[in-house]
């Protein structure tokens, strides 16, 4: 698996504000990314979440390592069960009122070579959606406004 970090970059129609909260606020985050009960907004916050596709649930172990609000969110990404560690991390540049967001996810490299999901096309793929289609169809046509 390539060695370099996975990056995925959009600009909203959003101010920075919401662009953070939409990152950082468990209600929120459930309706464009997953649902993660136990995610607090702190430094060694450790949360969970299941993901997967075709039938296949994979446990998402995280830590949260880094926060400078409105700028910069960062956190582990581990699999129960499975060798590996990532990092992902969230940037926010504000443009204005229009935001751009910088995602990047670094270490896939050493999550299971011999497992196709996790294959860096499938973060790929994962991520874009995210980024590209869910997050940005919540910010700007008004979803995130009503909550």
């Amino acid at each position: 698996m390539e060695d370099k970090p996975l990056i995925i970059e959009q600009e909203f129609n959003a101010p920075v504000e919401l662009v953070w909260r939409t990152l950082t606020e468990k209600e929120l985050m459930k309706k464009w990314y997953f649902d993660i009960s136990d995610f607090r907004l702190e430094v060694g916050c450790k949360f969970h979440f299941e993901g997967g596709r075709e039938g296949r649930c994979y446990i998402h172990l995280c830590e949260i390592l880094e926060i400078v609000p409105f700028k910069k969110l960062k956190y582990s990404w581990k699999y129960e069960g499975h060798p590996g560690l990532s990092f992902v991390t969230f940037e926010l540049y504000p443009l204005g009122e229009k935001t751009k967001l910088k995602l990047i996810h670094e270490g896939l490299e050493t999550l299971p070579a011999g497992n196709p999901d996790f294959a860096r096309d499938n973060f790929v793929g994962g991520w874009k959606f995210l980024i590209h289609e869910s997050l940005k169809e919540y910010l700007e046509n008004g979803k995130a406004l009503r909550g």
